[in-house]
Formats: C-alpha cells, sequence, structure tokens
C-alpha cells in the first residue's frame, strides 16, 4: 500500500509543480477570485512573448523533477532497509520509479492539455470582455 500511496503522493505533488503556471490561474479563475485579464498575464508570466518556456516556467518544470528525483531517492532509501531479497530489491526500484515518471507525467500532460482547453474556452473571452469593458470606460 505504501508503494501506490508514494507514487500518488509524489506524482500528484510533482505534476502540480511542474504546471502551477497554468492550473493555479485556472482555478482561482473558476473560485471567481481573479478576472481574465490578471489570469492571462499570471500565466504569462512563465512564457516568453512568442509563447515558448520562460525562465521561470522551466524553474517549476525543474522543481516538478526534482520532486519525482526525490521520491525515487526516498523509496531507494525505505527499500534498502526492508527484509526483501536483492533482487526483489531492484525489481522494487525499477518498478517504482518507472510507475512514478510514467503517472507524474502523464497526470502533467493531462493538467496541461486541460488548462489549455480551459483558458481558450473559458478565461480568453472573459480577457477580450474584461478588455473591451476597459475600453469603454
Amino acid at each position: 500500500m505504501s508503494f501506490i500511496k508514494n507514487i500518488f503522493q509524489y506524482g500528484i505533488a510533482s505534476a502540480f509543480a511542474g504546471i502551477v503556471c497554468c492550473v493555479a490561474p485556472m482555478i482561482l479563475f473558476q473560485l471567481g477570485l481573479i478576472g481574465g485579464i490578471y489570469a492571462i498575464s499570471f500565466a504569462d508570466f512563465f512564457y516568453k512573448p512568442d509563447g515558448s518556456l520562460g525562465l521561470f516556467g522551466w524553474l517549476i518544470r525543474i522543481i516538478g523533477l526534482s520532486i519525482v528525483c526525490y521520491g525515487i531517492y526516498r523509496f531507494n532509501i525505505k527499500e534498502d532497509c526492508s527484509l526483501n531479497s536483492d533482487k526483489q530489491k531492484r525489481i522494487n526500484k525499477l518498478l517504482f520509479s518507472v510507475l512514478l515518471i510514467t503517472f507524474s507525467l502523464s497526470l502533467f500532460l493531462s493538467l496541461e492539455k486541460l488548462s489549455s482547453i480551459y483558458f481558450d474556452k473559458y478565461i480568453v473571452p472573459a480577457q477580450k470582455k474584461e478588455y473591451q469593458e476597459k475600453l469603454t470606460e
């Protein structure tokens, strides 16, 4: 049970850390705490004007990758203390690493796709509406 719990724990933490640039403004917009203009500017902080990743975008992805590495490291320490044979330990470590990386990457890519769909469908139209309202004032 600890095996799966650790995969979810570190996988979710790393995926959210790596995509906080898009998920945070999406959630804040859903809750009505920020408007479309601010949500776009929050997300734009992590990207260059041409749409590619900027310094802070890379930084949060490195933090997400670091969480995965830390999870693997912690599992390896715990596995070394277990009563399993050396062969079983190696299999467990490899299986844990592959599953954690796969789960983290899958969740990250899913959140990235979800946030881009949500931005296009809800936040960008709200931003345009807010911008037009500011122009007419």
